[in-house]
């Protein structure tokens, strides 16, 4: 049944010169399916993955940062998800965040990005467009963290992890010998891809792909895991719904709170067309894809350890062929 996502898996993992891949996926809330192959580094002798590897899973961290953020939402930390950005920014130039809004942020429609220099600027008018950047992930992280008066990977060490029984899930700064290294170019020597800081800054989420799973599962469950409500079903919902303003453009992409959300199927969407409504999914330049199928009760990781996954081709193409094959299982 699980063959041709295998072999699909296998594929790319060659193909794009990764050392390393892992698939799993639960249904019913039963894990069906753990697939592990390759090694953890690209360098003779690295350690084989197993079970305990944990991938450094890049941008889908995003999907924790969400649910931070959701619950500043649900306890009114942010009023609204319609409320201006400039309002809770004040260092920022209210010029130039014009009328950005905690939605605009959320789902990448804010228009706003950075120079080289680091310097911020506006690319269009926010809701008018949609663009994957990363000075929105940097100020909700901000955010989050000023809201709390702690960062938010403490939030949800105290919120999650810890009641989930979480131990392969953090914010890594030091080697571990199952942390999985990130390739960036094949003929070199992989990177450790360790961070500077554990508050949620740095790209330095690892986790592994039983975890990746349980996390997905934790919200195909509305915040349930062993009959026990862990998350309030309430900030599951905001952070897995679509947010997304209403577009012109048809075919750009639907987000929650970072989530990609499958409404009508939409052509610049990572999920493919086969993909059912309610679906969600985020995914990471290193290879990291959690993809949760409400309507199938179905989540599906896969992992990688390769940065620029499927190189200069059409990495869209990719990422829906991959979500049609999971949604057809």
């Amino acid at each position: 049944m699980y063959e041709k996502l295998i072999s699909w898996v296998e594929h790319i993992k060659e193909k794009n010169h990764s050392s390393g891949a892992a698939l799993l996926i639960i249904k019913d809330n039963q894990t069906v399916l753990e697939h592990y192959s390759g090694t953890q580094s690209n360098f003779p002798g690295a350690k084989q993955v197993t079970s305990k590897t944990r991938f450094n899973i890049a941008s889908a961290r995003k999907s924790y940062l969400g649910l931070a953020v959701a619950y500043a939402v649900h306890e009114g930390k942010i009023g609204s998800l319609d409320d201006f950005a400039v309002d809770y920014f004040p260092e920022w130039d209210p010029d130039l965040l014009g009328s950005t809004t905690i939605r605009h942020l959320l789902t990448h429609s804010h228009g706003l990005n950075t120079a080289q220099e680091g310097v911020p600027f506006r690319e269009f008018s926010p809701g008018q467009n949609w663009a994957y950047r990363g000075i929105n992930i940097r100020m909700m992280t901000e955010l989050v963290n000023r809201l709390y008066q702690k960062s938010f990977p403490q939030l949800l060490k105290e919120r999650v992890f810890d009641p989930m029984g979480f131990s392969e899930t953090g914010w890594e700064i030091e080697p571990h010998e199952n942390l999985a290294e990130v390739i960036v170019e094949p003929e070199e020597r992989a990177d450790s891809s360790l961070g500077s800081t554990t508050d949620g800054m740095d790209k330095n989420l690892f986790v592994s792909a039983r975890e990746l799973a349980q996390w997905g599962n934790l919200h195909l469950n509305m915040g349930k895991a062993a009959g026990k409500q862990i998350v309030p079903e309430e900030v599951v919902r905001l952070a897995t719904a679509i947010q997304s303003p209403v577009y012109e453009n048809k075919d750009l992409p639907q987000n929650g709170f970072f989530w990609f959300v499958q409404g009508e199927p939409a052509l610049q969407s990572e999920l493919g067309e086969k993909v059912p409504r309610g679906s969600y999914q985020i995914l990471g330049v290193t290879g990291p894809t959690v993809l949760v199928i409400p309507k199938h009760n179905m989540v599906i990781v896969k992992m990688y350890n390769k940065r620029y996954n499927y190189g200069d081709e059409n990495y869209l193409h990719y990422l829906r062929e991959f979500s049609n094959l999971a949604a057809e299982l």
